[in-house]
């Protein structure tokens, strides 16, 4: 028998899914406080010493945290290379727009403290909000548009027919899902600075991080209001191969109203999902206006798995749907790499990702303690 048969492609297809859910999530639970923390930066903190304070909280770690998203981009790549062409050559502006904007934040980094110039300084403090905000919100943008379909097509070699425009991504429901994505990655920067500032930053880090944790709250409900009542999933159309082959064309995929919601049916402990985005935002809520750090943190943590993961298991076995040609619409069953090439992607997971999460872990704890003005005006920081 060969090695790779130890394990079916069935199987092995339902494993990268959730390898790259957790890839994401992972991404939005690391990454995701530094993106809220340098959306939150010109207005938590007055002052240059104030500011880099907060610089320095997520200074030492930032880069650290980027390595989900390389890792969730390289999954995307070699495990589903299908979705890989899509989305990355479809949403190609967004994408340079927000690589653009993610360079601003080491550049601002490096550059903000190297004159003394409050002018200098403040413009800086300005690309890192955007280095924030930009790529938070685009990210809830795509993540609204894919909900209602990418406009591609496949002709009968699999070629890949993009026909939508950036313009065209800023629909009013995937707005909506970047303001869902603002307010949870807001809140999760919040709950950081609880954790690692004192006196008037953690105060205002507390009352903007409560407003986002309502906000989220309302948003989310709205999100799924919306797209229950107001946009058509989709839904396979008689018997699916899930070891077949590659090829989307193969299988018959009809839109239908509330197909995003017919998993929740089908599996009830899914409903855990949106159930987690609802009460973590809550216990973010509480612990941010209690002033317990630890709660808000943990809360918010929580918050951003269940509001990641929903859409996730939800559309599942859907990862790209399509709404030109929803026959072409890229699934778990028949968007991924070959038998062989996912069995060795998943050996080489199971060795280097316990690796990372060591690291990270080792890391964080040399790393732990709030950032003062002590540490700033001591020059025992490098921001």
């Amino acid at each position: 028998m060969v090695l790779h048969d130890l394990i079916s492609y069935e199987v092995l297809r339902v494993i990268w899914w959730l390898l790259l859910g957790v890839l994401l999530i992972g991404f939005a639970i690391m990454d995701g406080f530094d993106l809220g923390t340098t959306t939150l930066l010109p207005f938590v903190a007055k002052g240059d010493t104030e500011r880099r304070i907060v610089v320095n909280t997520i200074g030492p770690v930032w880069e650290g945290n980027q390595v989900w998203l390389v890792l969730g981009g390289g999954a995307i790549f070699a495990a589903w290379p299908a979705i890989y062409a899509v989305s990355f050559s479809g949403f190609y502006l967004a994408m340079f727009a927000i690589l653009f904007a993610l360079i601003l934040r080491p550049v601002g980094f490096k550059y903000r403290s190297k004159r003394e110039s409050a002018r200098w300084r403040t413009t800086w403090d300005w690309m890192l909000f955007i280095g924030g905000f930009v790529p938070t919100l685009i990210f809830g943008v795509a993540l609204g548009n894919v909900l209602q379909g990418v406009p591609f097509r496949l002709d009968d070699d699999l070629r890949i027919f993009y026909d939508g425009t950036f313009f065209g991504l800023l629909n009013p429901y995937a707005l909506l899902a970047g303001l869902v994505c603002v307010a949870m990655l807001v809140m999760h920067g919040a709950a950081y600075l609880s954790t690692k500032t004192e006196g008037p930053i953690n105060d205002r880090a507390r009352a903007y991080g409560s407003v986002s944790a309502l906000a989220l709250i309302v948003l989310f409900a709205l999100a799924g209001v919306w797209l229950y009542y107001g946009i058509d999933g989709y839904a396979f159309i008689g018997p699916v191969d899930a070891s077949g082959p590659s090829n989307p064309l193969m299988n018959d995929v009809a839109r239908e109203q509330g197909a995003w919601f017919v998993n929740y049916g089908r599996y009830p402990w899914m409903m855990l999902a949106p159930a987690l985005g609802f009460i973590g935002a809550i216990g973010a809520f509480i612990g941010l206006k209690g002033s317990k750090p630890t709660l808000a943190m943990l809360s918010s943590g929580i918050s951003v798995f269940g509001v990641v993961a929903t859409p996730g298991v939800a559309m599942f076995p859907f990862i790209l749907p399509s709404s030109e040609q929803p026959a072409a619409s890229l699934t778990a069953w028949d968007s991924s790499s070959s038998h062989v090439t996912l069995f060795i992607m998943l050996i080489c997971a199971l060795i280097f990702v316990p690796i990372i999460l060591a690291y990270t872990s080792w890391v964080y704890h040399i790393m732990w303690g709030k950032v003062t003005d002590k540490d700033i005006n001591g020059g025992g920081h490098a921001y």
